[in-house]
């Protein structure tokens, strides 16, 4: 059956590649780089998991990411646009990557072809588990038979609501990205410090330090506490995910106390997805990222 519309979202969406395929959406890559001079298409030339045990294996060298580029979205938009299908193009931030702005290029010149084409590239102010799950919204509209303008509307309504609450397993990367000052960067390191963020509308905000990962991640899971304590709505409508990097055990670890707590709570939850994040953000976290992320759902049962 023809789609009513297409949905594509670069690699920093970070879902799993059968789910990807499942819910019938493109993914267009990001690159990344452990000498500066090979770029590789992540889970196309290099595996998540091979990332992960790269940096592992070789601690001290900080790789880079590199955004697709024009042509790599004119290439996965042009099939929709012979074929008249529309499309939504969903990106990360414009905080931390050109990624967009290579998709409206793209945008352009695809359009230079087929005039008629119909493709919409919208800024997720996003990025890694929370951008997949923002993903899932827009196919779940898609699937329920909602119409291209509205499903565009109503992820433009939703996305505000989105945020990501995690800590690292030091401050090293986060020093060397250039995401935190030098003199918390040696704190850190001497004192065994690490932070807890948030990010909220496209950019990250200091939630806290503390020492070891316990606490740490005490922290992340006290911040979704107080923002579900805040919300108007219940727990059912929001979806939530785990974000993990290296460590799966930890990850699934982190995500069945994270349920047994809220369930302790009286929030009706039994399941919680448990996502790799991907090489767009590992590159500045480093290899052991961990949080939750939240959006609201676009469609409420």
């Amino acid at each position: 059956m023809r789609e009513a519309f297409h949905i594509i979202s670069d690699g920093s969406c970070d879902l799993p590649a059968e789910l990807v395929r499942e819910k019938n959406i493109t993914v267009v890559p990001f690159y990344v780089s452990f000498d500066d001079t090979t770029y590789l298409k992540e889970s196309v030339d290099i595996g998540i998991r091979e990332f992960y045990q790269q940096m592992v294996d070789r601690r001290g060298v900080f790789p880079k990411s590199s955004m697709p580029s024009i042509h790599d979205y004119e290439e996965a938009f042009l099939p929709f646009a012979a074929e008249g299908i529309p499309v939504i193009c969903i990106c990360i931030t414009t905080k931390f990557s050109g990624s967009m702005q290579s998709a409206l290029n793209a945008r352009a010149l695809v359009l230079e072809k087929y005039p008629q084409a119909e493709i919409a590239v919208i800024d997720a102010t996003v990025n890694t588990v929370l951008q997949g799950l923002y993903v899932l919204e827009a196919a779940a509209l898609r699937d329920s038979g909602t119409g291209y303008q509205d499903t565009i509307a109503r992820l433009e309504e939703i996305k505000s609501t989105g945020r990501i609450f995690f800590t690292v397993g030091n401050m090293e990367y986060l020093k060397h990205g250039g995401r935190i000052g030098k003199v918390a960067a040696v704190a850190g390191s001497v004192l065994d410090i690490r932070p807890v963020i948030t990010l909220k509308q496209g950019e990250i905000f200091p939630s806290g330090i503390d020492r070891g990962r316990k606490r740490t991640t005490q922290k992340a899971l006290e911040l979704l506490l107080e923002y579900l304590r805040d919300s108007s709505l219940g727990i059912e409508c929001y979806s939530i995910a785990v974000g993990y990097g290296y460590d799966l055990e930890e990850g699934t670890a982190f995500r069945d106390h994270a349920l047994a707590v809220l369930q302790e709570k009286g929030y009706h939850i039994t399941q919680m997805p448990t996502y790799q994040i991907g090489a767009t953000i590992g590159v500045h976290t480093g290899p052991y990222p961990l949080g939750f992320g939240i959006i609201e759902k676009a469609i409420h049962a």
